[in-house]
């Protein structure tokens, strides 16, 4: 059993479009849709459970209606963090599939992932347990505490950006939410779960992502997103396969 958790649990508060950015239309379509859309139509996915705030509850089921999202087998509430909104999203899923079913965490507001990097999710955790979707870094990256002070400089052929998904073992992601619930700081400076399980001293290996694989959080990642959108939209012009599954490769 392949299953994608999509968390979309946020406000919004750095975009100022008045209602959270996951239900942000462009082009006729909420990001979250977006979003869904790609696993809904992917062939090794087989269940998708949403969590996102209380009050947007019904008006995602009107959403997933609406789009005759097939796939989709639960809506919870989000949590306080974002880590929590992903805890009750798993905790849902595990009563209603085995424990050993592969989940792929996945941002409600990444709506351009290829479904070769979904593909290649699922591929990771059976060959290490889980996968981190990362993508070489083309910048320079600084280290520095204060914002001032650059402390050191890693070599840039040295590192990666994670992303997601970021994919496991249904119990194996859940214990490790528990142990982390157990102590005292919780989810403090745990911004995904790649650094959640690292955390606890457990092993993560990457696999490959794609370029373009944005996080829709403010007005120019929408600026962007739509223009992703109008090369899809006209691959034929262009002459090439624009596609979210090539577009940034080619």
């Amino acid at each position: 059993m392949n299953i994608a958790i999509i968390f979309a649990g946020g406000s919004g508060v750095r975009m100022g479009a008045g209602i959270p950015k996951q239900f942000l239309e462009i082009n006729g379509k909420p990001v979250i849709v977006h979003t869904l859309d790609l696993f809904e139509n992917h062939r090794e996915i087989d269940k998708i459970y949403i969590s996102v705030l209380a009050d947007y509850i019904p008006y995602m089921q009107k959403l997933v209606n609406r789009f005759n999202l097939t796939k989709v087998s639960g809506i919870v509430a989000g949590g306080e963090t974002g880590q929590d909104s992903i805890f009750n999203a798993l905790s849902k899923a595990r009563e209603e599939n085995p424990g050993d079913s592969i989940v792929l965490i996945h941002d409600g507001v990444r709506p351009w992932i290829t479904y070769e990097t979904i593909s290649r999710n699922i591929a990771g955790v059976k060959e290490n347990g889980n996968a981190i979707t990362c993508t070489a870094c083309f910048e320079t990256i600084l280290m520095s505490t204060n914002g001032k002070k650059v402390e050191t400089v890693p070599y840039r052929k040295d590192t990666f950006a994670a992303q997601a998904p970021q994919s496991f073992y249904l119990d194996d992601i859940l214990d490790a939410h528990e142990q982390v619930r157990k102590t005292e700081n919780r989810y403090d400076n745990l911004v995904d779960s790649c650094t959640l399980i690292k955390s606890i001293g457990r092993d993560a290996f990457m696999v490959e992502g794609n370029r373009g694989n944005i996080k829709v959080t403010t007005p120019e990642d929408v600026y962007m997103y739509r223009a992703l959108l109008q090369y899809k939209e006209n691959e034929q012009a262009f002459g090439i396969g624009l596609t979210p599954n090539n577009l940034l490769n080619n």
